[in-house]
C-alpha cells in the first residue's frame, strides 16, 4: 500500500509467467491476444468537503476523487489507485500512479514481444487495454479515434477491443451494485472516502476468490453474449445509473507511428486469422 492518495497492488503479477497467464485468459475468454489487463477510471462523487477548494472540483462541476483500476479477464482488480484529484483526466491519473512509473521503469517483468501469427514476422508487445483517453504506446492499446465506417477493419478492431474492455466496466458495475455506499455521493471527507472505496475493492477481490463467489456474483451478474454476439445485460445494470461512480474526462492522446503500425497488424489478425463470425455486425 502506498500513502498520499492511496494505491494498492493486491494482485499485480510479480513474474512474467503470471502476466502470461492473464494474457492467456484474455485470449481464451475474449479472443484478443497479448492483453494483460484493462484500465479505466471513475469519479467517486463526494458531497462538498469542509473548506473545499478546487482540488477535488472536476470539469463536470461536482466534487470527487478518482478511482483508477486495472482489471484482469475474470473481473478481478489487479491494481487500484484511489484519491487523485477529480479535475484530472484518465490519462493524467494514469501518469500519477505507481503502475505507470513501474511500466516506464521496466520493473513489472512484462513479457517480451512475440510474433503474433506465423508466417508474419512482426513482433507484438503485450498491452493494457485503454479507451481513447489513453495514448497508444508500448504498453497501452486503444481504439481508433473518430467514427469508423460501417463494416470497416477499424470498426471491427474497435468492437473487439470494447468487447474485451467490458471486464473493467462490469467490475465497476458490480462494485457499485453490491456496495451501496458507491450508489450516491459519499458524505465523507476525501481521505476517509478513499479508504472506504479501497475497502470495497479488497472485498470484491476477496469474495471473487472464495467459495462465496457464487453468492457474490451468481450467473447473470455480468454481461454475457449470445451465440451471435448480442449482449445480454448483467444484473447490475438493473439498478439504474449510479450518482457516485461517474466517467472521467476523455482527452484523446496522440499515438506514435510505430505503435499505429502494430495496431494495423492486429487489425489484420482479427480480419484474416482470428475473426469472430459476427464481428462485422457491431
Amino acid at each position: 500500500m502506498f500513502l498520499g492518495y492511496v494505491q494498492i497492488q493486491t494482485q499485480v503479477p510479480s513474474t512474467t509467467e503470471e502476466w502470461l497467464q492473464i494474457s492467456a485468459e484474455f485470449e481464451r475468454k475474449w479472443q484478443i491476444p497479448h492483453i494483460i489487463g484493462a484500465i479505466d477510471g471513475k469519479h467517486v462523487v463526494l458531497q462538498a468537503p469542509i473548506n473545499s477548494g478546487t482540488e477535488h472540483y472536476n470539469y463536470k462541476h461536482f466534487f470527487s476523487i478518482v478511482l483508477f483500476a486495472l482489471v484482469d479477464a475474470d473481473y478481478n482488480f489487479i491494481y487500484a489507485d484511489v484519491g487523485c484529484h477529480g479535475r484530472i483526466s484518465d490519462g493524467g491519473v494514469f501518469k500519477n500512479t505507481t503502475l505507470y512509473k513501474k511500466l516506464e521503469g521496466r520493473e513489472l517483468k512484462i513479457p517480451q514481444p512475440e510474433v503474433l501469427q506465423i508466417p508474419y514476422s512482426i513482433e507484438v508487445l503485450y498491452y493494457i487495454l485503454g479507451d481513447k483517453a489513453f495514448a497508444l504506446n508500448e504498453y497501452t492499446m486503444k481504439p481508433f479515434d473518430g467514427d469508423p465506417e460501417p463494416r470497416s477493419a477499424e470498426l471491427v478492431f474497435n468492437y473487439r477491443l470494447s468487447r474485451a474492455r467490458r471486464v473493467v466496466e462490469n467490475a465497476f458495475g458490480i462494485l457499485s451494485s453490491v456496495f451501496r455506499v458507491l450508489r450516491k455521493p459519499i458524505l465523507l471527507e476525501p481521505k476517509i472516502a478513499t479508504k472506504v472505496t479501497l475497502a470495497t475493492i479488497y472485498l470484491h477481490n476477496f469474495l471473487r476468490k472464495r467459495t462465496s463467489r457464487a453468492t457474490y456474483t451468481p450467473p447473470g451478474s455480468f454481461d454475457t453474449e449470445t451465440q451471435n454476439g448480442a449482449i445480454i445485460d448483467g444484473r447490475w445494470r438493473n439498478d439504474g445509473p449510479t450518482t457516485s461512480l461517474m466517467p472521467t474526462r476523455n482527452i484523446p492522446r496522440r499515438s506514435s507511428r510505430h505503435h499505429t503500425n502494430v495496431r494495423l497488424h492486429i487489425v489484420n489478425h482479427f480480419i484474416w486469422n482470428d475473426p469472430l463470425p459476427w464481428q462485422e455486425n457491431y
